[in-house]
C-alpha cells in the first residue's frame, strides 16, 4: 500500500466520472471497420511485420482470414504463436513493432491497424467450437515455473501442450503478473487479465500455487531437486531509487506500487490522488501513471526527464496520449532534491542538463523548481538477487544485473531457464511471451534428452 493516504485526499471525482474516464481506451472495431482495415493489408510475401513481431505471428495470414469472414481461424493462428495474443493486442506498442514495419507506413499513408485487428480476431474465437489446443500424450515429466506473469504463463502453456505437467509458483494472490498489476487500467478493462489466465489454464496439466515466494518458501535448489526442469519468470522485484535528499518524505512513491494498488482497488474514486504531481521517468510506466493520475482528478501532472524528448522510451503514440490528457513535459532536468515536511511535499528541484561536444549528458548549475504534493518514481526496476541467498550454486548475472541466458533461454545452471523482465530485454509483454515460448521449446528438448 502507498503512503499517499497519510496526506493526500481522495474522491476528487465522483464514481460516474471515474468510470467514464477508465472505459476502454481503444474499443473493439465494428464489423464494417474491420472489413475496411483488413482490406488495406497488401498480404506481403516475406512480410516485414512478421519479423517485427517478437512472437512471429503470421500477420498477413490472420488478416486474410478475417477478411474472408473466418475470425475464429484468425484467432487460432494468433494464439498458436502467442497464447496471450488478446492482451498483447491491447497493450503492445504496435506503433513501434509490427505497424512501424508495415510497408504502408509512409509519409503519405498509414500502417494497417494490426493491433486492433488482432484484438478483433481473438475476441471472436468461438468457444462453441471447443478449446483450440490439445495436450500431447502424458510424458510424466514435471516442470516448475516461478511466476505466473506473461513469460511464465506462455512457458507453462507450451509445455502443457507437449504433455508435460507444470506447477507455477506465484508470489502474489492472483496470477497475471504485469497484466494484472502493472498495466494501465484503461488498457485492460473488465478483468481481462484474469479471463486470459483462465483461457490459458484450459489446456490442463497446469497447477498454480499462490503466495509462494522464491527464497522464502522454497529455494532454487529445492526446485532443482524436485522437478525435471525450472523456468524463472520472476520479474524484477525492486524499484530503482533517485538517491537524492527528500526521497523518503511522505508523498514520494514508486509508480509501479501505485498502479498495482489502482488495479486492485474496489473503488477508484476512493484512491488518494495528489493535486500537483511530478512523474520522474520517460517510459511506458511514466505515461501510465501520469495519464491515470489525470483520469483520477489530479489538477496538474508533469513528466520530468533528464534527457530530451527524442530519447524517451515511451512511444510517440504514448507521448501523444499523455499530451491529449493534459500532461505536461519538462525535458533536460536532473532530479536534485525534494522539499517538504511532515505536512507534505512542497516542490522538487532539478538541475538543467545539456549534451557536451561528445554527446555525453552533463549537469549544469541552472536549477528549476516544480511545485508538487506527490512525486512518482518511474525510473525502472532492478532484480533483487536475495532470493538466491539459500542456494550454494547461483545462476550467473549479466552486466545489467539481470539473469544471464543463452539463445535457448538457459541460465548458467543445467535445467534452469529464465525469461521476461528478469533477463535483459525491452520489458514488453509480447517479448516475455516470446521468452516463455522459446524456453518451453528448449525445456521440451532437454526433457526428451533426459533418460531418467
Amino acid at each position: 500500500m502507498t503512503s499517499l493516504k497519510n496526506n493526500i485526499q481522495s474522491n476528487r471525482l465522483g464514481d460516474l466520472e471515474i468510470i467514464e474516464n477508465f472505459t476502454d481506451i481503444a474499443p473493439l472495431l465494428t464489423e464494417k471497420q474491420v472489413l475496411v482495415a483488413s482490406e488495406r493489408c497488401l498480404f506481403c510475401y516475406d512480410a516485414p511485420c512478421i519479423n517485427a513481431c517478437p512472437t512471429a505471428i503470421d500477420i498477413p495470414l490472420f488478416i486474410r482470414k478475417i477478411n474472408t469472414g473466418n475470425a475464429h481461424g484468425a484467432a487460432k493462428e494468433i494464439l498458436s504463436a502467442n497464447i496471450l495474443g488478446g492482451s498483447c493486442a491491447r497493450v503492445c506498442p504496435t506503433e513501434t513493432l509490427c505497424e512501424e514495419a508495415c510497408v504502408r507506413n509512409t509519409h503519405e499513408d498509414a500502417p494497417v491497424s494490426i493491433g486492433r485487428l488482432q484484438r478483433y480476431a481473438v475476441e471472436h474465437l468461438d468457444p462453441a467450437r471447443g478449446y483450440p489446443f490439445t495436450r500431447a500424450p502424458e510424458t510424466h515429466k514435471h516442470v516448475a515455473v516461478v511466476g505466473a506473469g506473461p513469460a511464465g504463463l506462455a512457458c507453462a502453456h507450451r509445455l502443457a501442450r507437449e504433455g508435460h505437467q507444470v506447477t507455477i509458483f506465484e508470489a502474489a494472490k492472483k496470477p497475471g503478473g504485469l497484466n494484472e498489476y502493472g498495466i494501465a487500467e484503461y488498457k485492460l478493462v473488465n478483468d481481462y487479465a484474469q479471463q486470459e489466465v483462465q483461457f490459458v489454464l484450459q489446456i490442463g496439466g497446469i497447477d498454480i500455487q499462490y503466495e509462494k515466494v522464491l527464497g522464502r518458501d522454497f529455494s532454487l535448489q529445492n526446485l532443482r531437486d524436485s522437478y525435471a526442469a525450472v523456468f524463472l519468470g520472476i520479474g524484477m522485484g525492486d524499484c530503482n531509487g533517485l538517491n537524492i535528499p527528500g526521497e523518503d518524505l511522505h508523498g514520494v512513491e514508486d509508480a509501479v506500487d501505485y498502479i498495482s494498488e489502482l488495479r486492485q482497488a474496489d473503488s477508484l474514486a476512493k484512491l488518494p490522488v495528489g493535486k500537483r504531481i511530478v512523474v520522474i521517468g520517460a517510459g511506458m510506466t511514466a505515461i501510465d501513471i501520469a495519464v491515470q493520475s489525470k483520469k483520477l482528478g489530479a489538477d496538474n501532472v508533469t513528466i520530468v526527464y533528464r534527457r530530451n524528448q527524442q530519447a524517451m522510451g515511451a512511444s510517440k503514440h504514448e507521448q501523444e496520449l499523455a499530451q491529449t490528457h493534459g500532461v505536461g513535459f519538462v525535458f533536460n532536468a536532473q532530479p536534485k532534491q525534494i522539499l517538504g515536511d511532515e505536512n507534505g511535499l512542497q516542490s522538487m528541484q532539478f538541475n538543467r542538463t545539456a549534451s557536451d561536444a561528445t554527446g555525453k549528458l552533463v549537469t549544469t548549475d541552472e536549477v528549476i523548481s516544480v511545485p508538487c504534493d506527490v512525486v512518482f518514481k518511474a525510473i525502472g526496476q532492478k532484480l533483487q538477487p536475495s532470493f538466491l541467498n539459500q542456494d550454494t550454486e547461483h545462476p550467473n548475472l549479466c552486466q545489467s544485473g539481470r539473469l544471464a541466458v543463452n539463445e535457448q533461454m538457459q541460465t548458467s545452471l543445467s535445467g534452469v531457464y529464465a525469461g521476461g523482465d528478469c533477463i535483459k530485454g525491452k520489458d514488453l509483454v509480447v517479448e516475455a511471451v516470446d521468452h516463455g515460448n522459446r524456453a518451453a521449446q528448449a525445456i521440451h528438448q532437454f526433457l526428451q534428452e533426459d533418460k531418467h
